[in-house]
């Protein structure tokens, strides 16, 4: 179960705070966790609803659109954002692409405590936010050990469309990264991708998340043609 196991609250508390040292604002976190036993948030991990995804068959058969609006209408949603109007925007995003159950948190605070107790099977996360944003949330919910959902699947949104970006939230173990302002297509898109071919989770080195895509230090750099020397020979 983890290095939480069988601890009491000061040392669980302790576990997670050291874990994500420097940021004293996730001590709020733990007090707002540790109210009960961590006997009792492990209780919950275990008992937790499986996220919905296809089996063998269905990936080998493929999927008509009746079974994939029957799997979209399935699911339910969890989604983060501090910017009220932003919130209403994507939910309405969600709700046209034929998403039946959204629940929202104003920020990643409750972002946290909301995925602990709905449980939700993808969560939709706005990367600016203030106290805790999605960079920051997505760490804590990335490790297993610690966080009773760390396989959950998410979409990280962002305003800024920087490359840093993108190659940090794959880093942190996002499934997908989207730039504001956010079409229905393009999550709807990422959502049956999420659902219909998951990558399997996996932990290499201190990453924990869905299998990458490629490799994280493969370098980017165009090809310069090395210099011949004046008078070299050819051959």
């Amino acid at each position: 179960m983890g290095r939480l196991a069988g601890c009491g609250r000061a040392d669980a508390l302790g576990v997670l705070t050291e874990a994500f040292r420097p940021s004293l604002k996730l001590k709020v976190i733990a007090e707002r966790w540790f109210h009960r036993p961590a006997s009792a948030l492990w209780s919950y991990a275990v008992t937790r609803r499986p996220v919905r995804r296809l089996g063998t068959r269905d990936m080998q058969s493929g999927m008509s659109k009746k079974d994939i609006e029957r799997l979209i209408q399935s699911i339910s949603v969890l989604l983060v954002d501090d910017n009220h109007y932003m919130r209403k925007v994507v939910r309405n995003l969600l709700v046209n692409v034929g998403v039946k159950n959204v629940y929202e948190a104003a920020d990643g605070i409750s972002g946290l405590e909301a995925i602990r107790t709905i449980a939700p099977d993808i969560l939709v996360l706005d990367w600016e936010m203030p106290l805790l944003n999605g960079a920051e949330l997505t760490r804590i919910v990335r490790s297993p050990g610690v966080f009773p959902m760390p396989d959950i699947p998410i979409i990280m949104l962002s305003s800024h469309g920087e490359r840093w970006r993108a190659v940090e939230a794959a880093r942190l173990g996002v499934n997908e990264f989207l730039i504001k302002p956010v079409s229905a297509k393009a999550l709807f898109d990422r959502m049956v991708a999420i659902l219909a071919s998951p990558r399997p989770i996996v932990k290499l080195g201190d990453y924990y998340g869905p299998e990458p895509r490629r490799t994280f230090a493969e370098p980017e750099r165009p090809i310069v043609p090395a210099k011949v020397p004046a008078g070299a020979a050819l051959n």
